[in-house]
């Protein structure tokens, strides 16, 4: 219970202030509106330093990929992680319907479909199957094969320790992330995308499920090649 609840408070918080931050610069008539990349960026990497800090009790993996990649290095027990997905799983869907519930005055006010779904979920900056896969996997590789190389990382984290780990995101989303929006993250992506699609959101579009698997199997795989590679080192 104590991972399950650990994981689910840290998640939410971390969708919820991440997805925030692109609430506050792409819809209407915030007082963040068209702030930029850089904005989201940074906001998006002090969501994952508050997430850290509070998911310590379960050593705040906030992120499936990541999970997968510690069970397969043995830092966590395998049987565990189920409760770690349907955790992380479960506060990505509360904590993007709480961006909605604050925001909703600023959806109503917004007519580009694009830019809602752009709240709850990635998209490709050029849609190519394969470069967006490839994205995808090179920016979770970059994320979990930096995290490995942390002392104990799989032990709780403290504010101090919470630190680096944002700063890493920091850097993909700066580096690496003006292809696809650098989900590197299967729950932050698949869930507040499930939300955006049962929400009553005003004038919404679709969900893009086409893209949907992109941010779920790339991820996946460039968290294992990462453990893959560390353990070769």
């Amino acid at each position: 219970m104590t991972i399950f609840l650990s994981e689910f408070i840290a998640t939410t918080m971390l969708v919820f202030l991440g997805n925030s931050v692109v609430a506050n610069v792409v819809l209407n008539k915030t007082k963040g509106h068209n702030s930029g990349w850089l904005v989201i960026t940074l906001g998006w990497a002090m969501a994952v330093y508050i997430a850290v800090i509070i998911g310590h009790a379960s050593g705040a993996h906030i992120n499936p990929a990541v999970s997968i990649a510690m069970a397969i290095k043995g830092n966590i027990s395998i049987a565990n992680l189920p409760m770690y997905i349907l955790a992380q799983c479960l506060g990505a869907a509360f904590g993007s319907t709480l961006v909605w519930v604050m925001h909703k005055p600023h959806f109503n006010a917004t007519t580009d479909a694009q830019a809602k779904l752009a709240v709850f979920c990635t998209s490709p900056a050029i849609a190519n199957t394969f470069y967006n896969l490839l994205s995808e996997i090179l920016g979770t590789f970059a994320l979990v094969f930096t995290l490995l190389f942390f002392e104990n990382p799989a032990q709780p984290l403290g504010s101090i320790n919470a630190l680096p780990v944002a700063l890493v995101v920091l850097g993909i989303g700066l580096c690496l992330g003006g292809t696809t929006g650098y989900a590197i993250n299967p729950a932050r992506d698949f869930m507040p995308r499930l939300m955006h699609f049962l929400l009553p959101i005003k004038n919404k579009s679709h969900s893009n499920w086409g893209y949907s698997w992109i941010p779920i199997v790339g991820p996946i795989i460039g968290g294992i090649l990462a453990v893959l590679i560390f353990s070769l080192l």
